[in-house]
């Protein structure tokens, strides 16, 4: 029996109400990435990604207070798709620092050479938001300090010390990502993870 609209229009098109919202959002999102991929931030409409993903603005207001709540939205699934990868990279049983490190980087920097439209989102249109700026850092913080833990027990012994050390490393490596999407990501990716590295373990060192 062919699917037809309730009463209510619980279901239409064989989809239901929730999963039509789904498909909603996942456009906009969708379009969303794929706008502020190529363009800046101020340059991008509520309506513009609207037109690319074919909803209509009534339900665009639906899922996103407004434009900012879209990249915030945004930001915040692909940090943690990012994130999610750069921890099932970490090795289990490292033998020192660089062993530690090296995989973790070499899987965040792959991901952003791969995938530029979600690196541009992190990188270069979401920073402008400094307040989620800020809490990006601390989530990256938080994800290396415990990774790296068993790894720096003299800087550890100090938990303040450790976590501002974390948190100056983190926010240094932030920047040479931005400044190598913002120019097109042009250098080959295996000198950054080797520079971004010995980095990394000479502050911790």
């Amino acid at each position: 029996m062919a699917d037809r609209p309730s009463g209510r229009g619980e279901t239409y098109g064989g989809q239901s109400r929730e999963e039509r919202a789904a498909d909603r959002r996942e456009r906009l999102v969708a379009a969303a990435v794929e706008l502020f991929a190529a363009r800046d931030y101020d340059d991008v409409t509520v309506a513009d990604v609207c037109t690319l993903a074919r909803v209509s603005k009534r339900y665009f207001y639906d899922h996103f207070a407004d434009r900012e709540a879209l990249v915030l939205a945004l930001h915040r699934e692909v940090n943690g798709w990012l994130l999610e990868h750069v921890a099932a990279a970490a090795p289990r049983d490292p033998d020192g620092l660089e062993a530690a490190l090296r995989p973790m980087l070499a899987a965040l920097v792959r991901l952003l050479a791969q995938h530029p439209d979600r690196a541009r989102i992190v990188y270069i249109n979401a920073p402008r938001m400094e307040l989620r700026r800020r809490g990006v850092l601390r989530e990256e913080a938080e994800l290396f300090g415990r990774l790296l833990a068993p790894l720096a027990p003299r800087l550890r012994a100090d938990p303040m010390r450790y976590q501002r050390t974390i948190l100056a490393l983190i926010a240094g490596v932030s920047e040479v990502l931005i400044d190598w999407v913002w120019h097109g990501m042009r250098d080959p990716a295996e000198p950054l993870v080797d520079h971004l590295t010995g980095l990394c373990a000479s502050l911790l060192e």
